[in-house]
């Protein structure tokens, strides 16, 4: 949870925008909620007899530009994935699903006089999320929740989904930044850094595998989740799944980019930008875990590429934030957030230490893909 204190002003702004939406009651407090680092989220409460509880989310346009198609994204999404659970009732839709609110004039969001988008969600009630995973349950849990979040979407059309933030995925595009950082080297850092470049690039041809698959035509393009951090799932009291949340990166993609980008947060026993590399190591039985959960759901409607292109994912998103974080450095800093000097090169050589340990590895994380394929 944000611990900070909301100024009066900024607790006045909120409570101001939330009115603006049909909500049950009146607004009676909008206090700081979740641990995300994009958009600004309140829990608000009402004085409505069922005690109603709403998130309200200031999204940062910054970021996300096309306002109109992020929310027309979400839209679509909550509704096919309403649909495909319409069979269980309205309550229980309800907890597995994200509820847009409209605004009092139907709308989906609304703009402020000082620029500000704004939004709202039912909150959902007795559930829990986890920034660190501590269980393999959980871990099954995690899985069982990204893949059947694909599985439920794995009919919608993609052309019905904007790409809200385009390339986000594409390794020649992120390779490209790092040349042109290169090129450019605006406060002279390339230099003291080139082992990890020449790191990078020795491995670039077999980065480029599930692009060059999708071209052609291999891989069939979904709707895919793009940020499977284990804390956009929520759990019930008993670590069941429940729902898969924050829809703002739902594009069109390629599914293994979702298990792949899962797997880098989930099988590294260290932090993202620990400096002791030592400590850089795999949790293998969260990714069998993981893997297994993940495979009860997916193998479903998975093709066989698809199947086939999971192991390569697993090595490329580590190596494509690597990439990102690299650059950054050697563009001096100017888009990561930074507690320190070097935190993006120790976040880069971190990333890459989890790049060399998945490889020491691959026979073995294999293995347990194919295990987990055939016993389902």
């Amino acid at each position: 949870m944000k611990s900070e204190v909301m100024s009066t002003k900024e607790t006045e702004k909120s409570i101001l925008s939330a009115q603006k939406f049909e909500l049950n009651g009146e607004v009676i407090s909008a206090v700081p909620f979740g641990s995300g680092h994009i958009n600004d989220t309140f829990k608000i409460t009402t004085d409505a007899a069922n005690n109603n509880l709403y998130l309200l989310q200031r999204i940062n346009h910054h970021i996300f530009t096309n306002v109109d198609g992020l929310m027309n994204n979400i839209e679509a999404v909550c509704n096919h994935l309403k649909a495909k659970l319409a069979h269980l009732g309205e309550d229980e839709v309800l907890k597995r699903t994200m509820t847009l609110v409209p605004t009092r004039d139907g709308k989906k969001y609304v703009k402020d006089e000082a620029g500000d988008y704004w939004r709202v969600f039912l909150l959902i009630p007795e559930t829990r999320s986890y920034d660190i995973l501590e269980t393999t349950s959980q871990a099954y849990s995690g899985g069982m929740a990204f893949g059947q979040f694909q599985k439920q979407l794995s009919d919608l059309d993609p052309k019905k989904i904007v790409e809200i933030l385009p390339n986000f995925h594409n390794i020649e595009f992120r390779l490209t930044n790092l040349r042109n950082a290169i090129a450019k080297d605006p406060v002279k850092r390339v230099e003291k850094v080139q082992d990890l470049l020449d790191y990078i690039f020795e491995r670039e041809d077999k980065m480029r595998t599930i692009l060059e698959m999708g071209r052609a035509n291999r891989l069939p393009v979904r709707i895919t989740h793009n940020d499977t951090k284990f804390n956009n799932v929520l759990l019930d009291k008993d670590d069941n799944v429940q729902c898969v949340i924050d829809l703002d990166t739902v594009m069109p993609g390629y599914v293994a980019y979702d298990f792949g980008d899962a797997i880098r947060t989930i099988i590294n026993s260290a932090a993202e930008d620990e400096a002791d590399l030592d400590k850089v190591v795999l949790n293998i039985p969260l990714f069998q875990s993981f893997t297994s959960g993940y495979l009860s759901e997916a193998k479903d409607f998975l093709t066989d590429e698809e199947v086939d292109s999971l192991i390569y994912a697993v090595h490329l998103l580590p190596y494509m934030q690597a990439v990102r974080f690299l650059t950054d450095y050697i563009d001096g800093d100017t888009y990561y957030k930074i507690a320190y000097d070097e935190h993006n090169l120790v976040r880069t050589k971190a990333q890459l230490k989890l790049v060399q340990e998945l490889e020491a590895n691959h026979a073995k994380l294999t293995e347990i893909l194919a295990e987990n394929l055939l016993s389902k």
